[in-house]
């Protein structure tokens, strides 16, 4: 779900500092009275509603792989998904799906190219 935008937050928040009630602020902005709680509190607390950066996965092949990504795929230019998994397991001590092989080696920008 989307967070939203601090300003939204902040228009709400001085509509109701303006004297908007509550219950007119969960119809006309469309967000729960829980949320508005929640938003005050956070105001009171740190003086900003500023959405939290939200954290996503750990990657299994993360930045500082890439390089031995890169190498791998040097080495062994031919090789299938299935087997980069394999050599991945083996030598990072990682074991890997092929999505998320494949995931990785485009975004490091290398095609899974064969040989005819």
């Amino acid at each position: 779900m989307k967070q939203y935008s601090a300003d939204f937050r902040d228009r709400l928040l001085r509509a109701l500092d303006a004297g908007l009630g509550r219950a007119e602020a969960t119809r006309t902005f469309g967000v729960t009275d829980r949320t508005i709680r929640r938003w005050q509190q956070r105001r009171r607390e740190t003086g900003s509603v500023v959405p939290r950066p939200r954290r996503g996965r750990q990657r299994h092949i993360g930045l500082q792989a890439e390089a031995a990504l890169r190498e791998q795929v040097g080495l062994h230019p031919d090789a299938t998904l299935a087997e980069h998994c394999a050599r991945w397991a083996a030598t990072q001590g990682v074991a890997v799906s092929t999505a998320t092989m494949s995931r990785a080696l485009t975004r490091v920008g290398l095609p899974l190219k064969k040989s005819p």
